[in-house]
């Protein structure tokens, strides 16, 4: 019991600062909650929580960590569906890294790193539920913006930005 204290306790601590938001969209309304701090650091984690929220309407995660990039992640029947903002992040992040891995995103450390930030994965990860592609990619397009900046601003587009805000409140953010 002491050891798996002691390993919980080193997770939150290695754990990057930022926030993991699960978004449910369920007759008509938005529902968020937070997202436990090892979802920034495991995309399999994130994909696991996600996932027992078993909600019969739509459920994506979204993740800022550092306020330097985020994921989107959307788990679905046939495989997750991701997006990260910034693909030059798996030089520092591991769960960039295991983004891009599991997008078979065929980008190297070299080509990272004398690249400017660049997203990879699915644009129209959202687009079924109130956020086309476009409205996506010019959100990715403002990069004088930080990551929980683009996170609230993809909430206002989809119509979530108060519930974001209030689970926001709640973790001090």
């Amino acid at each position: 019991m002491g050891a798996q204290r002691a390993q919980t306790q080193e997770q939150v601590v290695d754990a990057p600062d930022g926030f993991g938001v699960a978004v449910v969209r369920e007759d008509g309304k938005w529902r968020c909650s937070p997202l436990r701090p090892a979802a920034l650091t495991s995309l399999k984690a994130a994909e696991t929580e996600l996932c027992e929220l078993r909600s019969a309407g739509a459920v994506f995660g979204l993740l800022d960590v550092d306020d330097e990039f985020f994921v989107i992640v959307r788990p679905a029947p046939r495989g997750t569906r991701l997006l990260l903002s910034d693909a030059t992040a798996a030089l520092d992040y591991d769960i960039a890294a295991e983004v891009l891995e599991r997008l078979d995103a065929d980008i190297d450390d070299e080509d990272l790193d004398d690249a400017d930030p660049f997203e990879e994965g699915d644009l129209g990860v959202l687009s079924d539920i109130g956020l086309p592609e476009p409205v996506l990619s010019i959100i990715l397009s403002e990069t004088d913006l930080y990551a929980d900046e683009q996170v609230g601003r993809i909430a206002r587009e989809m119509g979530f930005a108060d519930e974001l805000s209030a689970v926001l409140d709640r973790l001090g953010r």
